[in-house]
């Protein structure tokens, strides 16, 4: 019996074994389908080395990018919170991207794009960068209205907001607000109402007239957008480009091809254009009151017999004491014409107007001699132009008159500049005082050649 139950035992034993080694067969072929599982970690020293590639970063920002250094391999920004620049380096794991999450090269991105970027903090690399899809854009706008003293600029119907973020870029660097001018085609990137990069995709460039003597007083032409009355040194103010220059005076003139650079002086010669015979209109004068005193392009004139004029634009100033000056221009082009003014009574109360005769050949209405200025205190030794119009050499002051002006400063050897300004209507004098020019360089062709001409001058 003893024995039986040993036998039985025995049995047992052997069919448990053969069931565990038919487990441990099955655990060992699942186990060879799959990775071992991690080892455990083990003690580590800190090298500093740190892989980077496209998932290694631990930032991530909205900025405008301000700078690219390709040699150097590193791209700035500004960040948009605190307007601080920072740098961070590039190299063949960062991924760029446009706004759509298609894949760009690093030269095609430009200075003031605004981009979404993410980075590795601690190492200053680049990991990600792509054109930002919050942020929209106007290209290539002619037509706009910018104010920055309300610092506002209105695109269409559409009003947006100038910022201390605001980046104005021309030729890839930067330049002030000042700098910009009604001329310029802008690009505008923002986000929400707020500008924040302002570009210059065609800027200005200026043109001066040479041996224009006869044509003093007749009309400028430039493209079918800009006329203005030749003056006597003027400085046009052009947008870049290709145009067509009409001069007319008395029945004279022609038109002239023209071709302006960004931030060159362009010297147009129209000494060849002809001005015919004059010819003459007779003009008869009907002013109330009667005693209405009359000025013709600055000289007293008689208005009680028909007037004899050059066929042409005329200045005419009427007053009379106890009504309102009036200043206007009269184009004669036929042999007789009549003209009726009449002058409205003062206000109440109202200062009377000035007494003192138009200085001779003034194109401006009589004012009294207290009337506010504008001074331009630096740089010193420049040509200084308003409008167009030559002031003088600076230090110099003229009229102080309200509304958004151009000043141009001018040097022989010197880069020209100018400069948008808004001037207020307060009962002040204002001031100015502007950067210094700069030197053009040795092989500046328009200048070095207005230099050669005053050296032949002297030597003459």
């Amino acid at each position: 019996m003893i024995r039986k139950n040993e036998n039985c035992k025995k049995r047992i034993v052997a069919g448990a074994a053969a069931v565990l080694a038919v487990a441990l067969t099955a655990c060992a072929g699942r186990t060879a389908d799959r990775p071992d599982p991690p080892a455990s970690p083990s003690p580590t020293v800190d090298t500093g080395f740190v892989l980077t590639g496209p998932d290694s970063y631990d930032s991530a920002d909205t900025t405008v990018l301000v700078g690219r250094n390709e040699s150097e391999g590193t791209v700035t920004f500004l960040n948009l919170d605190l307007g601080r620049r920072y740098t961070l380096s590039l190299d063949g794991t960062t991924r760029l991207y446009d706004k759509y999450g298609d894949i760009l090269s690093i030269e095609q991105f430009r200075t003031g794009d605004i981009v979404d970027i993410t980075f590795l903090r601690s190492k200053k690399h680049l990991t990600t960068m792509q054109l930002s899809p919050q942020a929209w854009s106007y290209e290539d706008v002619e037509r706009y209205e910018m104010n920055t003293v309300r610092g506002e600029v209105t695109v269409g119907s559409q009003v947006y907001k100038l910022t201390s973020n605001t980046r104005y870029l021309s030729d890839g660097r930067e330049i002030e607000s000042m700098d910009l001018n009604s001329a310029d085609v802008l690009s505008f990137q923002g986000i929400d109402n707020q500008i924040l990069t302002v570009r210059v995709e065609k800027g200005h460039g200026y043109l001066r007239l040479e041996n224009d003597e006869n044509f003093v007083g007749g009309w400028i032409e430039v493209g079918q957008t800009q006329i203005q009355r030749i003056t006597e040194d003027m400085l046009m103010l052009v947008p870049e480009g290709s145009y067509d220059v009409s001069i007319s005076h008395r029945g004279g003139g022609g038109i002239k091809k023209v071709i302006i650079n960004r931030n060159e002086e362009t010297l147009l010669d129209i000494g060849d254009l002809e001005i015919p015979e004059p010819q003459y209109g007779t003009v008869l004068f009907s002013l109330s009151p009667s005693s209405a005193e009359l000025y013709i392009d600055g000289s007293a004139a008689d208005p009680s017999g028909p007037i004899s004029l050059e066929y042409g634009l005329h200045q005419l100033i009427v007053r009379a004491e106890g009504y309102q000056s009036v200043t206007q221009y009269i184009r004669v082009g036929e042999e007789s014409a009549g003209i009726n003014i009449e002058l409205d009574a003062n206000d109440a109360g109202a200062t009377p107007e000035p007494t003192e005769e138009p200085a001779e050949g003034s194109d401006d209405q009589p004012t009294a001699t207290d009337y506010y200025k504008i001074y331009i205190d630096g740089p010193e030794g420049v040509e200084v132009y308003l409008d167009g119009n030559y002031m003088g050499i600076s230090p110099c002051d003229f009229e102080k008159k309200p509304g958004t002006h151009v000043i141009t400063l001018r040097k022989t050897g010197h880069t020209t500049r100018s400069y948008t300004i808004e001037v207020d209507s307060e009962e002040k004098d204002i001031s100015y005082s502007f950067a210094d020019l700069t030197e053009d360089s040795p092989d500046a062709g328009s200048d070095t050649s207005d230099v050669m001409d005053e050296i032949l001058d002297i030597l003459n």
